[in-house]
């Protein structure tokens, strides 16, 4: 092998690693970097409790009392709230559960359906989690507890201080039936 060669591929070979390791070493220090410049500006700042971000749209100025109501419409089951009410402020997020048992020795389902008083609390009851969103199959003698995740909206007016949440399931008696074959075609 030629000696200027030899003595090329190894001044390259130098400057490969000198540029690896410098790369190594930046991205090393773009840790304390990155916690350095987060800190001075205030941003993503984690290291810091009292610093943590905020939801500043709850309005802690307000409270307003969340009544929890349960009712059956012919339905073979035990249903109640987790608790009768829950002081909250308008923006905060709220966990609320419900109970449910059933009663009969075979399965049975069934549907909430929500209503709201006064009425106008409606447009500003947010739920983000509700068992009504779906219908509900209870096994026999099953009990559960399904969540209610919901957020007041704090454009509520400020003369409304207590929502009656209640809940009233009504069972679902079968399925929807397939659609009938058409006579003529073939499958039918």
């Amino acid at each position: 092998m030629n000696p200027d060669k030899s003595a090329d591929n190894r001044r390259v070979l130098a400057r490969l690693l000198l540029v690896a390791g410098l790369m190594f070493g930046f991205g090393y220090a773009m840790v304390p970097l990155y916690q350095k410049f987060c800190e001075v500006t205030g941003i993503n700042n984690l290291l810091n409790a009292d610093d943590a971000v905020r939801n500043t749209q709850v309005d802690t100025s307000r409270t307003i009392t969340v009544e929890f109501d349960a009712n059956l419409h012919g339905l073979p089951w035990r249903f109640e709230p987790g608790q009768t009410s829950v002081a909250v402020h308008p923006g905060e997020l709220v966990h609320a559960v419900y109970r449910v048992s059933n009663n009969r020795n075979h399965p049975v389902t069934g549907q909430a359906i929500p209503s709201y008083g006064p009425q106008l609390a409606a447009a500003h009851f947010k739920k983000l989690e509700c068992f009504c969103f779906a219908r509900q199959t209870l096994g026999p003698g099953e009990s559960r507890e399904m969540p209610v995740v919901f957020v007041i909206d704090p454009a509520l007016p400020k003369d409304v201080t207590t929502i009656t949440l209640s809940y009233t399931f009504f069972e679902v008696a079968g399925t929807l039936a397939e659609p009938a074959s058409k006579p003529g075609r073939p499958g039918a």
